[in-house]
């Protein structure tokens, strides 16, 4: 086993409003594993990637190891002797917590924790407990909650039960402290409770989204910390929350907003995603990711600034296609073009992805090109039909102006081929998306021997 220790080594840091004092962050060592036939510049990518979730969680990275494994240990994932090293690395360092990349079973937790004599997270643990953090909403809350006791229920051992002397900190909020006591039975009594609620919620929140249907759904997607949320407030003026951090937007918002004269959507932003994202996070989630499976049209957001944006468009594209939304009209939104130092690299951006949008939401730069572009992916499947409808309906009339683009509009007389009465009609030509013509065609579908008298005659 081959193993490569970085002393005083640190991910990337990002600028950042820091919610922790000094004496509140916790010191942390960071523990990657690279397995046969892995990468190790994967990674070593995916390891700068939890230093920034630490960071976001209130730690600051002490250490980082990286280690070389032919095959994971079943007992301690990376065999007893780098346990070893890890719980010498751990006093040296005084470090609080240790956090591995990769999830570890409770078996590999609790004989782990026993050896080293710190305490220990992976990564699901780490994700939840910064969701956790940045719960506001009841929904929300609900949500992490259940995701949280899902996974607490598969990992409840004798060994956790130091952990309610434990002082709180990462991996100790929401009911990590108050449940950690609690047998599977009690625990799976909340399970359902919880899941009852968010049953009621995800039943309001479809019944919502029902009184919708007249509006063009869109709905923001992308990686955590992409710019979702800032996109969202460029277009909207929605006041969502948007921060430098990941994570910082965990409830869904949506605004009814214009991205042309006459052309109104339902814009919604919707919880990053990220890679390794816990699958027991999607299913507590479902209520709000129902706002991606009902899109119309999806705004898929990329920073184009990182390095590796097109892994993290992999990364969504599968957790689209997890959630079965994979499928919708998408538009790439190429984020914080500003922070491209390069002007080739733009350059080649443009020249790669030509139907896509490049902006800085921040500074406002690109947003008439993003909402153009979106506008020509909604109607770019759009039916155009040529009607005659009696003057006296004006229910039919009224919906079609609601829901379709009248082209033209022009009032003159008809008849049918077997009646000699004529009546004053309108005819429109109009075009409409196939989301509004089924309701339409019941509407129009009556008078469809409804006849021009110079075309009768």
């Amino acid at each position: 086993m081959k193993t490569d220790l970085k002393r005083g080594g640190s991910a990337e840091t990002v600028k950042t409003h820091n919610p922790f004092t000094k004496s509140e962050r916790e010191k942390a060592i960071l523990i990657g594993v690279v397995k046969q036939g892995e990468s190790r510049l994967d990674v070593e990518d995916s390891l700068r990637e939890l230093a920034l979730l630490a960071d976001t969680a209130g730690a600051d990275i002490v250490e980082e190891l990286i280690a070389s494994v032919q095959r994971v240990n079943i007992a301690t994932y990376v065999g007893s002797g780098k346990v070893e090293e890890i719980g010498a690395l751990a006093e040296e360092t005084e470090a609080d917590l240790i956090i591995f990349d990769d999830d570890l079973s409770s078996i590999q937790l609790r004989n782990i924790e026993r050896e080293i004599g710190c305490k220990l997270l992976d990564r699901s643990a780490l994700i939840l407990d910064i969701f956790a953090r940045h719960a506001r909403s009841a929904t929300a809350k609900a949500q992490v909650e259940l995701a949280q006791l899902e996974y607490l229920r598969t990992r409840l051992t004798r060994h956790w039960t130091h952990l309610s002397r434990q002082k709180g900190g990462i991996g100790m909020r929401g009911p990590g402290e108050t449940q950690i006591e609690t047998d599977r039975r009690i625990i799976g009594l909340r399970i359902a409770t919880l899941k009852e609620r968010l049953l009621k919620i995800d039943k309001q929140r479809t019944t919502q989204r029902k009184g919708r249907t007249d509006f063009t759904r869109v709905s923001l997607v992308g990686y955590t910390n992409a710019g979702k949320s800032t996109l969202m407030n460029a277009l909207a003026d929605a006041g969502v929350l948007a921060e430098d951090r990941l994570f910082a937007t965990l409830d869904s918002t949506t605004r009814l907003t214009f991205i042309a004269v006459n052309k109104q959507i339902l814009l919604s932003d919707t919880v990053g995603f990220i890679r390794k994202l816990p699958h027991r996070l999607i299913e507590s989630f479902k209520s709000t990711l129902d706002e991606l499976r009902e899109a119309d049209v999806l705004l898929h957001v990329l920073d184009a600034s990182h390095r590796r944006f097109q892994e993290q468009m992999v990364v969504v594209n599968e957790t689209l296609a997890e959630l079965g939304a994979h499928d919708r009209p998408t538009l790439l939104v190429f984020n914080k073009v500003d922070a491209i130092e390069d002007p080739l690299q733009l350059i080649a951006l443009k020249e790669e992805y030509p139907e896509a949008a490049f902006v800085s939401a921040l500074r406002g730069i690109g947003l008439t090109e993003v909402k153009a572009r979106l506008l020509d992916v909604i109607e770019s499947d759009f039916i155009e039909q040529d009607v005659l409808l009696p003057v006296t309906d004006q229910k039919a009339v009224a919906h079609i102006r609601k829901v379709g683009e009248v082209l033209s509009e022009e009032y003159t007389y008809a008849r049918t081929a077997y009646d000699d009465q004529a009546q004053a009609v309108v005819r429109l030509r109009f075009r409409v998306s196939p989301k509004f013509n089924a309701d339409i065609e019941p509407l129009v579908a009556r008078y469809r021997d409804l006849r021009l008298l110079e075309d009768v005659s």
